[in-house]
């Protein structure tokens, strides 16, 4: 018997939480594995966002919400945009989800009918296409390389353009490369969509506050004003405030675009639950030294996986400006031998043989559209990166061509 339709069954379970679930197996027998595969802050998040999610629950305010969010924290919302922003948005304008991703089903649920096109430049995130697969979408992937700093350009963007292309994804700073588009980047992408009126613009700024040297965040929004009515923008408090499994995303955009968005969230999951909508209130309102000092955090442990990734010549590296992760090309060593004699073919192999001989978990590249590449978080303490730097050296010395 067969229970899954062919949408369902055409796409594939995260390969990030795949991983994550097989170095816990690991580990669970007894391994010692250092674990690099998922994205999330290894601190917790401020005391007074938990604070305010206690007392949400001790004062009963635990009853249905209405679908798009608790109108003050869409007025918090509204206050960020416009003080960090620079951006104007009403109330009505914003809506709050059970995280980012339920952001993204409601989007391509509203918005795609089949074959819509939906332009995705890669590496990226490993949801992206199959969400948008899953809606009935057809993802285009555009590979943008090392050569052009993992962004896509003007002229990329006009070449994938088609009579079908609905969205154009965007993702700054990146997961997986950590890559952040400058004002004057944006612009020139501008410049291309004003001739085509019918595509919108999904910029994904999760890791806004997540920045690792000296280069500016800049919204997409801010950037290109003159395509305000037909941008989302997409955000969440899971990785500047520590808060990934409150599930607490929200975005920002045309009033007619948001109600359709809400509507979707009515049929679906109703509301986001009321006390995690007061811990993200107290998060967004609150001290926001937090955000600051994670940030610091973060940019010390990409200095030190920098460092110590430089003196693996075989590897190629890119220190990330934004995000927390490292993003390693390996394609110098793919073909290369173990020492038990296995060809490592892909990176699925480099990353399965770093796992299972040397305790590293990190995500192969195929995953985000890159081949040739592994992912590792940095989020992990400085003696776990200084320790998972050294398990990859002693691979790639173990290797014979």
């Amino acid at each position: 018997m067969t229970f899954e339709n062919s949408r369902a069954a055409g796409i594939k379970s995260s390969p990030s939480m795949a991983i994550a679930m097989a170095a816990k197996k690991l580990a669970a027998e007894g391994r010692d594995i250092i674990d690099l595969s998922l994205g999330e802050p290894d601190f917790e998040p401020p005391a007074h966002v938990a604070d305010a999610a206690i007392e949400a629950i001790r004062k009963g305010r635990i009853r249905y919400g209405v679908p798009a969010g608790q109108e003050n924290l869409r007025q918090a919302i509204a206050a960020k945009f416009r003080t960090e922003n620079g951006l104007t948005y009403a109330p009505d304008e914003i809506m709050v989800a059970n995280g980012a991703k339920q952001i993204l089903f409601d989007v391509f649920l509203a918005t795609l009918e089949p074959g819509d096109e939906v332009i995705i430049p890669t590496p990226c995130w490993v949801s992206y296409g199959d969400i948008v697969s899953l809606h009935g979408g057809k993802p285009v992937y555009v590979n943008c390389g090392p050569e052009t700093g993992f962004k896509l350009t003007p002229g990329m963007l006009a070449a994938a353009i088609t009579p079908r292309t609905r969205w154009l994804m965007l993702n700054s700073p990146s997961n997986p490369t950590g890559a952040i588009y400058s004002a004057a980047e944006y612009a020139a992408l501008e410049a291309v969509l004003s001739r085509y009126p019918q595509i919108l613009v999904l910029s994904d700024e999760i890791y806004e506050h997540v920045l690792l040297r000296d280069v500016p965040f800049v919204s997409f929004g801010a950037a290109c004003p003159a395509l305000r009515d037909r941008t989302l923008i997409v955000n969440g408090v899971s990785k500047a405030y520590a808060m990934t499994g409150w599930r607490v995303g929200y975005a920002a955009g045309p009033r007619q675009l948001m109600a359709a968005l809400n509507k979707m969230q009515s049929q679906s999951v109703t509301s986001v639950c009321p006390v995690v909508q007061a811990a993200a209130l107290a998060a967004l309102t609150g001290d926001q030294s937090f955000v600051g000092k994670g940030a610091q955090t973060f940019a010390g442990r990409a200095m030190i996986v920098a460092e110590r990734l430089a003196l693996i010549p075989e590897l190629e590296f890119t220190p990330p400006d934004g995000a927390f992760y490292a993003f390693i090309g390996v394609r110098k060593l793919l073909g290369y031998k173990t020492a038990a004699g296995e060809v490592l073919a892909d990176d699925p192999a480099f990353a399965s043989h770093l796992l299972t001989e040397f305790g590293l978990s990190s995500v192969p590249g195929l995953a985000f559209g890159a081949p040739g590449f592994i992912r590792l978080s940095i989020a992990a303490s400085d003696q776990e990166l200084e320790a998972a730097c050294a398990r990859i050296a002693r691979m790639v010395n173990s290797l014979k061509p």
